[in-house]
């Protein structure tokens, strides 16, 4: 997406049993594992029950998944508050957009959102997430966005061969 282009039009909703599938394709994906917390596939019987058995209250459940949808309806990602803090009002970030809609600002305008919505709604004063150091793409639209570098964790991520180091990023609202 080109710089000053406007933001595309999108909406953050609950989960509903129709996300399904896409929540089951996106659990799954062996290419973004290295990158997040899974690496285990998941069973559309375990998503089900999860997006069954999911309050949708981050006090409860310390964490929310939102899905992103275009101006049109059409599901285009999702994204996470996780680790959530009440006492210290933070919570981590987690975002993964469609590859076939990547590169067209759905993840900048779905974090934006989600800042929005994290600050005025739920009160959190912290936002933070941790990029591995070699994932350029994601450093520069964390950046943008006003994430600064906090820290370097060596060694923090595992791809399954070797460790890559990562940087935690923080917004505060």
């Amino acid at each position: 997406m080109a710089e000053g282009c406007p933001l595309p039009a999108l909406r953050l909703r609950a989960m509903e049993p129709e996300d399904l599938d896409f929540l089951y394709t996106i659990e799954n994906d062996v290419d973004i594992w290295d990158v997040g917390m899974t690496n285990v596939p998941y069973s559309r019987y375990a998503l089900h029950n999860y997006m069954a058995n999911v309050s949708n209250d981050i006090y409860a459940d310390r964490q929310v998944r939102l899905i992103v949808e275009n101006g049109k309806g059409i599901l285009v990602g999702m994204v996470d508050l996780v680790n959530f803090d009440p006492r210290h009002q933070r919570a981590e970030i987690g975002i993964v957009i469609g590859k076939e809609h990547r590169k067209k600002g759905f993840a900048t305008a779905a974090l934006g959102l989600l800042a929005d919505y994290a600050a005025s709604v739920l009160h959190i004063h912290q936002l933070y997430v941790v990029v591995s150091i070699d994932n350029e793409p994601s450093l520069r639209l964390f950046e943008k966005l006003g994430y600064r570098n906090g820290t370097v964790l060596k060694d923090w991520l595992f791809d399954g061969k070797n460790y890559h180091d990562a940087v935690l990023m923080q917004l505060f609202l």
